[in-house]
C-alpha cells in the first residue's frame, strides 16, 4: 500500500521520502487531496559494464598531444 502525503510534505522532507522510496516503498504525493506523482524505487539493471578494450591500447606516448610541425603548417597556410 503506498505512503500518501501532501505537497507540501514532499517538498519539506523530500529526501527522507527518496530514501524510502529508494528502499522499496511506494511515495504518492497529493495536491489539494488529489493524487499527482508517485516516487518509486528505480529498477537496476545488472551490473556496471566493463570497458571492452576493443583498441587495445596499453599506455600513451609522453608526447602524445605534442604539437606536430606539419599538421601546425596545414591549420596555419603555410606549405611544408
Amino acid at each position: 500500500m503506498p505512503h500518501f502525503v501532501t505537497l507540501y510534505e514532499a517538498k519539506t522532507h523530500l529526501s527522507a521520502l527518496v530514501d524510502r522510496a529508494a528502499a522499496g516503498e511506494e511515495i504518492v504525493i497529493a495536491k489539494n487531496g488529489v493524487p499527482q506523482a508517485r516516487l518509486v524505487p528505480l529498477t537496476v539493471r545488472g551490473e556496471r559494464r566493463a570497458p571492452a578494450n576493443a583498441m587495445r591500447i596499453r599506455r600513451i606516448a609522453a608526447d602524445f598531444d605534442a604539437p606536430d610541425p606539419a599538421m601546425e603548417a596545414l591549420f596555419s597556410g603555410e606549405t611544408a
